[in-house]
């Protein structure tokens, strides 16, 4: 059994990779629930709707997020009232958000609901937020915007959709996290499986709220040498997000070697990009093995030719 450590569009990415090159339901992804809201009445979970619409072939691939031939008649009319319209959300999926919202109302956990939503969409692959519990990534602002002064604390979604995460940050914080429990199907997937992947997702804010919740990094300390990583770092830069500019913001060397240096306490390999590679011998000086191999995502048979690297560094 595989588990993934998942957030974001490039965890999205390598998830559509791994079910071509090994069966989906061997595959687990544990997915960060710090990007959820509730926005017009509605729960809303961007990360597990980026991983459910990638996986069901029904994701944008030019945005990253949403649904491929969406229509936006409800937003467009919400603007016109003069309603909230900075997150949009096409008709298609409000329908997610919606269906999400009356399950939870009528009791059922995100968990649950997850499920029900994957198996409607056909999907194999066993989708499992880390916690049934409210966790939600906070960032206080280092300077001033539309939402406030310096120092100003805001949730994710104000901070990367409404700010567009063109602010500096000045830290992070997981509220909620220390209250929260991660669920029993989560730790017994972390301690039965044969690999653990840590997807190419933001270290900060995507991989973060999972190690926060309490128990988690206990467990993947257990298992370092079955843990491997993908740099979400190339040549010093993010690929997609803020990733590099918050890990120096926030005080780490934004590059394949202070990806290294957060993760590996507790992480046994971590796989860079080739343009990367002068930088194989410092990584490796971090106490953490280094494969060097392709690691840009652009086309399907990149993310399947990613995973094969993953699975095969294992095997």
């Amino acid at each position: 059994m595989l588990v993934t450590l998942c957030g974001g569009v490039g965890a999205a990415r390598l998830l559509a990779g791994l079910v071509r090159v090994a069966p989906a339901d061997t595959i687990t992804a544990v997915v960060n629930v710090g990007d959820d809201m509730v926005l017009h009445g509605l729960h809303i979970s961007p990360d597990l709707d980026t991983i459910t619409y990638t996986l069901a072939g029904m994701d944008n691939q030019d945005t990253g997020w949403g649904i491929s031939g969406e229509s936006w008649t409800v937003m467009d009319e919400l603007e016109r009232l003069g309603g909230e319209s900075w997150f949009r959300l096409g008709d298609r999926d409000l329908a997610t958000h919606l269906f999400r919202t009356q399950r939870l109302g009528a009791g059922d956990s995100l968990t649950e609901v997850t499920a029900a939503i994957a198996a409607r969409r056909h999907i194999d692959v066993h989708l499992l937020p880390v916690t049934d519990d409210a966790v939600r990534t906070m960032l206080t602002l280092a300077e001033a915007t539309e939402l406030g002064a310096a120092g100003t604390e805001v949730a994710f979604q104000d901070y990367f959709v409404r700010l567009r995460h063109d602010v500096a940050v000045g830290a992070v914080r997981f509220a909620g996290a220390e209250e929260a429990r991660p669920t029993p199907s989560v730790m017994a997937a972390l301690s039965q499986a044969d690999q653990i992947v840590v997807c190419p997702s933001n270290p900060i804010v995507s991989i973060g709220p999972l190690l926060a919740v309490p128990g988690i990094l206990t467990a993947l300390r257990e298992r370092r040498d079955d843990i491997t990583a993908v740099s979400p770092i190339v040549a010093g830069a993010a690929l997609k997000g803020p990733a590099d500019r918050l890990m120096a913001e926030l005080g780490a060397e934004p590059s394949v070697v202070g990806v290294a240096g957060l993760y590996a306490p507790w992480v046994g390999t971590l796989v860079i990009d080739e343009a990367d590679r002068a930088s194989a011998g410092a990584v490796e000086k971090m106490g953490i093995r280094c494969v060097v191999a392709p690691a840009i995502m652009d086309t399907p048979a990149r993310s399947a030719a990613l995973a094969r690297v993953v699975i095969g560094d294992h095997a």
